[in-house]
């Protein structure tokens, strides 16, 4: 199965992400992939995403991972709410405030 999710490169403390098309079993770091469909900047918080090829790939079945079907529902590339991508195992403070509240 396609997959479309974020490649890490850039140098260690300066992260820049790279949006490409993969197949599913390859893993994030093998540096396998199909095509570049976009970048992501966390310390500008800039997305650039190539919408056409994006809609073109998820046509063809694949699927984005979380952060980017985030990405794409923030860009209004994609209707819908956007999915939780936090860990499951460590709780969050507003669950702490919950749980210490009972």
């Amino acid at each position: 199965m396609l997959a479309i999710r974020l490649q890490r490169i850039g140098r260690k403390n300066e992260a820049h992400f790279r949006v490409v098309l993969t197949d599913s079993k390859n893993s994030a770091k093998s540096g396998k992939f199909l095509e570049i469909l976009g970048t992501y900047n966390p310390k500008m918080g800039k997305v650039d995403l190539k919408a056409d090829r994006i809609k073109h790939w998820m046509d063809f079945g694949a699927k984005p991972s979380a952060t980017l079907h985030n990405f794409m529902v923030s860009n209004k590339m994609l209707d819908g709410k956007k999915k939780n991508v936090l860990s499951k195992k460590a709780p969050t403070k507003k669950r702490k405030e919950l749980k210490a509240g009972k």
